[in-house]
């Protein structure tokens, strides 16, 4: 792992010029992005790869989301701040916006890891969240909130109203029409609050099977995320919206 960029090729400085214009921002320590973009399969020691940094840009994404949250929001209670918080911090989002990125065509990957559409949107996730902390590093909590809000504009708007990118009802429903020969229904187990506030709790079921609930600010919200609770468990993922 080159320590300063004296130790770059002109090769490697030329392929992170690239990087650098697809994430919007030029660094001053360009090792910093060559680290953020390691993935432990290259290297022989994980020391040298990204995961510390996906550790310390999980963190920053984190807080930087919950103070736009809070200061955007003044309204809601804590538990409506954490419904949203959890979507846009979601393995699901940071990999989307990695995506959209192009940090697939970005990361240094191994032998066992393929820049195919096929790469695992777990590697796609966690250059996303290196990327925030390189940025951090090179320039401070500003310029890491500057990039994550750009990124994230468009999915705060999705997230509130209910409207996700992703369309988690529909791939339920295709899948279980498919392989059960049936459509999923959804359940409204509980709502709470007033109603300029109310919190939806449902759950999906399909046959005599049900799901694990999710909570949300609508009806909407709510039935988007118990069909991503139920696709996770008839796949045997771990539930994103406990």
């Amino acid at each position: 792992m080159p320590s300063n960029d004296s130790e770059l090729s002109e090769i490697q400085l030329s392929w992170l010029r690239e990087c650098e214009r697809r994430i919007g921002y030029e660094f001053a320590n360009k090792c910093l992005l060559f680290e953020a973009l390691t993935h432990a399969s290259s290297s022989d020691r994980r020391l040298e790869s990204n995961e510390r940094m996906e550790f310390l840009g999980d963190a920053v994404l984190g807080f930087t989301v919950c103070e736009f949250l809070f200061d955007r929001y003044p309204e809601w209670m804590e538990g409506d701040l954490t419904q949203i918080k959890s979507i846009l911090v979601s393995r699901q989002t940071c990999a989307k916006l990695g995506l959209e990125l192009k940090l697939e065509q970005c990361l240094v990957l191994g032998k066992g890891v393929t820049r195919t559409a096929t790469i695992p949107m777990s590697v796609l996730a966690n250059a996303f969240e290196s990327t925030i902390a390189a940025i951090y590093l090179d320039a401070g909590m500003d310029a890491a909130k500057a990039f994550i809000m750009r990124q994230l504009e468009k999915e705060v708007i999705a997230a509130v109203k209910g409207e996700l990118e992703r369309n988690h009802k529909s791939t339920l429903q295709q899948y279980c029409q498919k392989h059960f020969g049936e459509s999923p229904l959804y359940e409204l187990l509980s709502q709470h609050g007033p109603d300029h506030s109310k919190t939806f709790e449902i759950r999906a079921k399909v046959g005599d099977r049900r799901y694990s609930p999710a909570r949300g600010l609508s009806k909407k919200i709510a039935e988007q995320l118990a069909a991503a609770n139920a696709m996770a468990e008839i796949l045997g993922e771990e539930v994103p919206f406990a």
